[in-house]
């Protein structure tokens, strides 16, 4: 039922606060959607100016657009096409890449790091290197395929990790434990490149149901982006959690 207002009762007008507040929570609701688009376009768009003006210098003049066009249709136009050279460092690299894999390309390449290998400042610089190439781009079957939790830096305290693999060898036979430990990396926040080689036994470890790209943008947002919620069906009786967990921990 409703309540009809009297002749000489004032309609009530919402606060001019709250059309300000409503405003302010679009604008940021807004700036949520935009925000990465277009930081993301901007990085996209200056790593492709910064590869071009790096590479085009060094392309020969008779292969460069404006002299193409001029060779072929006899015309003169200028030609600033961003992406040129990001095409040419492509094809490139697409090339090396083909060459090394070639008999004649590994024996090239193992005589370059037999070379580089009698130099001392160099060396170093060159495997620090080729130890990050291989890391980020390398494809192969070693990479982090699972996400945990461990006790760090005491007990009552849990950070999320990456299972590597198990401890092998020297390691597992030089700690006292009688049951198999478990190679682990504890990414540091923000920075997720850093972080600590853990060796922890398998019982203490509670492996997480997320995945690996969740669990590092839980660890590089410093706990802000949490991800979808994975729930496990349990046979026991309902205990207010829709009978629910998130994680168990492996025996």
């Amino acid at each position: 039922m409703t309540t009809k207002l009297e002749p000489n009762e004032p309609e009530q007008k919402k606060p001019k606060g709250s059309r300000f507040l409503g405003l302010r929570n679009s604008f940021l609701a807004g700036l949520v959607v935009i925000a990465p688009i277009g930081l993301t376009l901007w990085l996209i768009w200056t790593v492709i100016g910064w590869i071009d003006g790096f590479v085009l210098p060094i392309v020969p003049e008779a292969y460069k657009p404006e002299n193409i066009l001029r060779t072929l249709f006899g015309v003169d136009w200028p030609v600033n096409v961003r992406g040129i050279g990001v095409v040419v460092f492509l094809v490139f690299t697409t090339t090396v890449g083909w060459i090394a894999k070639g008999l004649i390309g590994r024996s090239l390449i193992g005589w370059g790091e037999r070379l580089v290998d009698r130099m001392p400042v160099v060396r170093s610089i060159y495997n620090g290197l080729k130890q990050i190439a291989e890391t980020v781009f390398v494809q192969t079957g070693t990479n982090f395929d699972r996400a945990c939790l461990v006790e760090y830096p005491r007990k009552g305290i849990w950070a999320i990790a990456f299972v590597s693999t198990s401890a092998k060898g020297e390691i597992q036979e030089s700690i006292p434990r009688d049951e198999p430990l478990v190679s682990v990396f504890l990414p540091t926040t923000p920075n997720p490149t850093s972080g600590f080689l853990l060796f922890v036994p398998k019982s203490e470890i509670i492996e997480l149901r997320m995945s690996v790209e969740d669990a590092a943008k839980l660890v590089i947002s410093a706990g802000l982006v949490y991800p979808a919620k994975t729930t496990v069906p349990t046979d026991g009786p309902d205990d207010g959690n829709s009978g629910e967990r998130i994680h168990d921990r492996t025996r």
